[in-house]
């Protein structure tokens, strides 16, 4: 009965524990999550800076795989380089340890004054800011609950002779390390196995020398995540894990030999005696200051290294049709999506986005010019770049209808939203591209020729709708003035149809239009002014976020 009793208690804790977790990861995502991105984007200038910005942050989210899936995504969308990320991810190790040191902080008295203060700005205030702070506050409560009912259900353990022995084993480096691993890699998070590990230690069932070689492999474990974050991605992504894998086994192989051969162990125990916490908490940071110490002057060893270990090779995906940013069929669920993954995926959406719109623009070219010269040999390269537009609009439309239904922040839903029906509209002006470009085919068979005056209006057809395509691809700075230029450019090609139309009347009257020419020329006049419609709706649809996203 005692150790059912044991168990139970263990489990509640534990699962308290993680609950509260998630509820601070959840509360922080939602309140967060884009500032999280903005400043790793920005504050990457040099290896100091970068250092602290990835310990901040992770300081911040508590979570040093949530740090590191963030730089993977955005090395895998060109934002940011592998240089650049190698002091972030040694940062990020430095940032985890805050949990354990709140932990040994000793503050859960106060856990459940956090969990009923979080916990009533849910239930009783409207903003839902506020909620999102809300969650942040009862996590931590409820988190520091768990870590005591953990911490009170394991006491008996340590007067079990069986469990005693098991843990006993953990004083073998090997063993322990593979421990902390394992366990680590399992729940996917370094700051609450380091939890459960400063539990055993305050029930007395484990000491510090056991301790630091299950705390070591934690810190190898903890790569897991960002591992499975590669999966899919870019060369240099996978790369950026494989930084985080080598930091933290060079730190586990020159911290195991170190406490092998000194009084390390004995040294952390006196310096916070009666405190199994706090000796943990000390050690872990203890850990990965040195190592980010030890290794900030080789970081572009580190990236050599990783090229070494991933070097360069043609993707085989490469070869056909794919996408360049996202990674297909995205299976991250709402409990398991971490901080930044949304403002990651976000961006990612946006640069997949802006590459369908170079393809559309390209066509929109081809399509013109082969009209012009009567050159059907360009029919079937916007053919293959037709398809490669709608395997696109397929691949996006379905990526988000997954990503969406676990979205919790408003901005980034809002985005999100926005970009599913930008996806369709350029996907309809490559539908009215490729319209122009099959009718060289017609005036081929025909031998149909466009007079010298529908010539020079067709050359401003074209330049019109490439300048509204260009507008749309320019980074927005002003989305009220950006919209503005696109809506001038849509009214500009609504007047142009209008006035074309007029002169193709003219030159019916005066029988220097043949029938055929003049029923492509006017279907030409309808796809030109389709193709200016869905610009002015891509226009909105982008302007609404940036609007959005400033709180303009």
């Amino acid at each position: 009965m005692v150790d059912m009793t044991i168990l139970l208690g263990l489990l509640g804790g534990l699962a308290l524990f993680l609950y509260g977790m998630q509820m601070m990861s959840s509360g922080l995502e939602a309140a967060a999550g884009n500032r999280m991105k903005r400043i790793l984007e920005r504050l990457t200038a040099n290896r100091f800076l970068g250092v602290l910005v990835g310990a901040v942050i992770t300081a911040v989210i508590q979570s040093s795989s949530a740090t590191t899936v963030m730089v993977v995504g955005f090395i895998n969308s060109g934002m940011m380089n592998l240089r650049q990320a190698v002091w972030i991810i040694m940062g990020a190790n430095i940032g985890t340890t805050i949990t354990g040191q709140l932990i040994a902080l000793d503050v859960g008295a106060l856990a459940p004054l956090f969990a009923f203060v979080g916990v009533a700005m849910v239930v009783f205030l409207k903003r839902p800011q506020i909620h999102h702070y809300g969650n942040i506050l009862a996590g931590l409560g409820v988190l520091f609950i768990g870590m005591d009912m953990m911490s009170s259900s394991m006491a008996p353990l340590r007067d079990w002779p069986v469990f005693v022995e098991v843990v006993s084993t953990f004083s073998n480096p090997v063993i322990g390390i593979l421990v902390g691993a394992l366990f680590t890699a399992l729940i996917q998070s370094s700051s609450a196995s380091v939890g459960i590990l400063q539990a055993l230690a305050v029930g007395g069932v484990i000491g510090l020398d056991s301790a630091v070689y299950v705390l070591f492999g934690q810190n190898i474990g903890t790569c897991i995540t960002a591992v499975l974050a590669a999966i899919g991605t870019s060369r240099n992504a996978k790369r950026s894990t494989v930084i985080h894998l080598i930091f933290n086994l060079f730190g586990t192989v020159l911290f195991t030999v170190i406490c092998q051969l000194t009084p390390l162990t004995e040294f952390m125990v006196g310096l916070t005696p009666g405190n199994p916490a706090a000796q943990i908490a000390n050690m872990h940071t203890l850990f990965n200051i040195v190592t980010t110490v030890l290794l900030l002057p080789f970081g572009n060893g580190l990236v050599s290294l990783a090229m070494r270990v991933l070097p360069d090779r043609k993707e085989s995906g490469e070869e056909g049709m794919h996408l360049a940013y996202l990674v297909p069929n995205p299976t991250h669920t709402k409990q398991e999506h971490p901080i930044g993954f949304s403002a990651m995926y976000v961006t990612q959406l946006r640069q997949e986005l802006n590459r369908m719109l170079r393809m559309a623009r390209d066509n929109i070219a081809t399509g013109f010019q082969a009209v012009l010269e009567v050159d059907t040999k360009q029919v079937a390269e916007a053919e293959e770049r037709e398809e490669y537009l709608d395997y696109l609009n397929k691949e996006i439309s379905q990526y988000i209808s997954k990503v969406i239904v676990h979205e919790t922040n408003e901005q980034d839903s809002t985005a999100i939203s926005a970009y599913f029906k930008i996806t369709g509209n350029i996907e309809r002006i490559g539908d009215h591209a490729m319209n122009i470009c099959e009718y060289t085919q017609m005036m081929h068979d025909k031998g149909i020729q466009f007079s010298s005056e529908a010539q020079a209006e067709i050359k401003q057809m074209e330049q019109v709708s490439l300048e509204a395509m260009d507008v749309l691809q320019q980074e927005i700075m002003e989305p009220t003035s950006w919209l503005t230029k696109v809506s001038a450019l849509e009214q500009r090609i609504d007047d142009m149809t209008e006035e074309y139309r007029r002169n193709q009347l003219k030159r019916m009257r005066k029988g220097s239009c043949s029938d055929e020419a003049c029923i492509i020329f006017s279907e030409m006049l309808t796809d030109f002014e389709r193709i200016g419609d869905h610009a002015l709706n891509i226009a909105q649809e982008r302007a609404s976020i940036d609007v959005n996203a400033t709180g303009a």
